[in-house]
């Protein structure tokens, strides 16, 4: 590849980065706005447009998809082991290590 057209693509990276965080930040005022008038379609429509650009943003990190859910896989142990509050009262640590082991 030569010179200009991997500049090019470098900063077709960039953008492309760019776009995704503003999308995580309008995804994230979405949710806001879903929880705020109890829109419980809003709020999924925004959780799982936020899931996918973090997956995406990663990507484009140079993360594999399987590597994000290994760490995250080991953040839910690690909290699960220092007795965060979320799996004491509610399990949702374990509940959801469960949900990603089984994909």
């Amino acid at each position: 590849m030569n010179r200009p057209e991997r500049g090019i693509h470098i900063a077709k990276n960039i953008k492309v980065v760019d776009w995704l965080k503003t999308e995580i930040l309008d995804q994230i005022a979405s949710l806001f706005r879903g929880l705020h008038y109890a829109n419980q379609q809003m709020i999924i429509d925004s959780l799982s447009s936020i899931l996918v650009s973090v997956y995406v943003l990663a990507r484009r990190m140079g993360v594999p998809y399987r590597e994000v859910d290994q760490v995250v896989t080991q953040k839910l142990r690690e909290h699960m082991k220092e007795g965060h509050q979320l799996e004491e009262w509610y399990g949702d640590l374990s509940a959801m290590e469960k949900y990603i082991n089984k994909r």
